[in-house]
């Protein structure tokens, strides 16, 4: 189980700051679906990493980052 949290909290972080970068390098705009889902699914990773160690001010930060990426992924479906 260890190894399982520990690899989602990476890839949480790939995606996160993959996402970021893309943006930052002009290759993903911040309303683009694919950015807003790498944030939400990173966030979700950084959550159950966060829980697992106990690090509770990091796992409320990302469960804002992750409400403010599904907020953004339902406007933009009712947006379409």
């Amino acid at each position: 189980m260890h190894i399982l949290i520990e690899t989602l909290g990476w890839i949480g972080s790939v995606l996160i700051v993959g996402a970021y970068a893309a943006n930052i390098y002009g290759r993903l705009k911040a309303d683009h679906i694919a950015y807003i889902w790498m944030n939400m699914v990173g966030g979700v990773f950084f959550v159950v990493n966060t829980i697992y160690h106990h690090a509770y001010p990091s796992a409320l930060v990302n469960v804002v980052w992750v409400l403010i990426a599904l907020n953004a992924i339902i406007r933009k479906k009712t947006a379409a």
